[in-house]
């Protein structure tokens, strides 16, 4: 089967629409609405780096917004922030950060979703990756309010990864960007021009990668993680999936390591400079502050970020105790409890239950 990129086809039964709107510092952002029928519950999406909104909509089998439109969550959004694989800004030179991120995308994109919902309903936000680190960083810097739940998968305020992804953050973004002359690198680096840069990149990284014979599938577990592969099991994933990775995670600016190397080094999000002195130094520090219910999702086999949300939970139950929960997801890695074929009977349900608890109160 033959998958359209950027395709809406994986729901149906739904009134989808575009929202367009600007943030501050001059970029062009996109919500997209999956609408059935009026909620008072109201749940956001929030991709990761470098994916897009088309990791919650596949249409190889059950996907995220489906499975919560068929379970009475019938007002679904998705917001495309500067990370989205559908913008061209991380094909461009450019020093964004998730400080720029937690700054300017997510209080614009909730702004713009206040607009057409109203100032009452609950809005619960589902974030996977560094979607969910830049989230939690507006959240605890109180940049954004009014939410009722954040279901957080993989990574959120606390970052410990695998030794061999400290060595490529320590190394990695300088000799991209000085050394290879390549400001951003691509799944899609397998199919380059033979001996272009990044042909040879590609095939470089393949040399270590006998798992599969999927190039863009290498490429992505060089770009994060450790591992073969390294963002999920392969067996979780349909073979459609598997065959179009490049499709749903696209190219990833390299600054956004330097951000996540200085987090690493300090072991939970920190402010990379001091560009926006009105944000926490310490995003984890100012946590302690954030009054809204967490579900910590990992997977056991989650070899990008480990046990950062086992950690980032005991930590936040601490400040509030019996607020946050933990799932661990026997069988799972990093991305395939969002992508993966069977998500819709080993994951989503949890997420449910928790949005639905959450927007009852009956905690």
């Amino acid at each position: 089967m033959r998958i359209a990129r950027f395709t809406n086809d994986g729901v149906s039964d739904a009134e989808i629409t575009m929202y367009p709107f600007p943030t501050d510092d001059g970029l062009g952002l996109e919500l997209t609405r999956f609408f059935r029928a009026d909620s008072d519950d109201v749940v956001l999406l929030l991709h990761g780096l470098p994916a897009s909104t088309d990791m919650f909509i596949m249409p190889e089998h059950v996907n995220l917004v489906t499975f919560l439109l068929n379970n009475g969550l019938t007002d679904v959004w998705s917001l495309d922030f500067r990370m989205s694989c559908r913008h061209p800004y991380d094909t461009e030179t450019h020093r964004f950060t998730l400080d720029d991120i937690a700054l300017f995308d997510h209080p614009a994109g909730l702004a713009e979703l206040r607009r057409h919902i109203g100032p009452h309903k609950r809005i619960h936000v589902i974030a996977q990756c560094l979607g969910s680190v830049s989230f939690m960083m507006s959240l605890a810097a109180g940049l954004v309010d009014g939410i009722a739940s954040v279901t957080s998968n993989s990574v959120a305020l606390v970052t410990h990864v695998p030794t061999w992804s400290k060595l490529k953050l320590a190394f990695g973004p300088g000799f991209f960007d000085y050394v290879a002359g390549v400001p951003f690198l691509d799944p899609r680096f397998g199919d380059a021009p033979v001996m272009t840069r990044g042909w040879m990149i590609s095939r470089m990284v393949s040399l270590f990668h006998r798992e599969c014979d999927v190039r863009s599938c290498h490429m992505i577990s060089f770009m994060w993680g450790a591992g073969n592969p390294g963002l999920w099991s392969h067996e979780n994933l349909a073979e459609e999936t598997h065959q179009r990775v490049a499709d749903l995670f696209g190219a990833n600016g390299v600054h956004y390591y330097r951000h996540m190397r200085k987090m690493v080094r300090a072991g939970h999000a920190v402010r990379h400079d001091d560009r926006f002195r009105d944000l926490p130094a310490d995003y984890l520090e100012a946590a302690s502050d954030i009054d809204v219910p967490v579900l910590f999702l990992t997977g056991d086999r989650n070899h990008v970020f480990t046990d950062s949300n086992i950690v980032c939970h005991e930590i936040m139950s601490r400040h509030n105790p019996g607020l946050h929960e933990l799932r661990v997801l026997p069988g799972y890695g990093h991305v395939d409890p969002i992508i993966g074929k069977n998500a819709h009977v080993d994951v989503f349900p949890h997420i449910l239950d928790f949005i639905t608890r959450s927007g009852s109160g009956a905690r």
